[in-house]
């Protein structure tokens, strides 16, 4: 499978679990970059995501589930960046509920670089539905999409 599909289902996912060294999962806002090659997020200083990285921890495991067609695990580098082009290209409304503006001095952006991704594309809530009842008449197993694995 193409990573082109992966970056395709990454751009609609608005919520997922961010994990980082010994910083437990929380919910965070991804945006995924194809051309960067990474899947970038705001958050603050003082928060555990950023502690572990400043303190060398950069392994980084993000979860994704829930409300798209892509359901994955995702395993790669993370790094503090700064730098106000790609701040200013992120920036939006649900970033700005959380800061006191752009130039809020506690924002920091945190690249993750996928290093590996299990992902699972599924057929959707309707589709899932539709599978399961032509699975009751057919007798065949439902399709509930694909399953791959990705090194990047």
């Amino acid at each position: 499978m193409s990573t082109e599909k992966f970056w395709k289902e990454l751009e609609d996912v608005n919520s997922a679990m961010l994990g980082i060294g010994s910083a437990r999962h929380v919910p965070m806002s991804p945006y995924a970059r194809k051309e960067d090659g990474a899947i970038w997020f705001i958050t603050a200083q003082g928060t555990a995501l950023v502690d572990a990285v400043t303190q060398g921890e950069t392994d980084a495991s993000l979860i994704v589930t829930g409300e798209s067609n892509i359901h994955a695990r995702i395993e790669g580098n993370a790094a503090l960046v700064q730098d106000r082009a790609k701040l200013e290209e992120l920036w939006n409304p649900v970033a700005s509920s959380w800061f006191d503006g752009i130039d809020d001095p506690d924002i920091r952006l945190i690249k993750l670089t996928p290093a590996m991704a299990e992902v699972w594309l599924t057929v959707g809530g309707l589709g899932f539905a539709f599978e399961l009842a032509k699975s009751k008449v057919t007798g065949k197993e439902p399709d509930m999409g694909e399953h791959f694995s990705l090194k990047f």
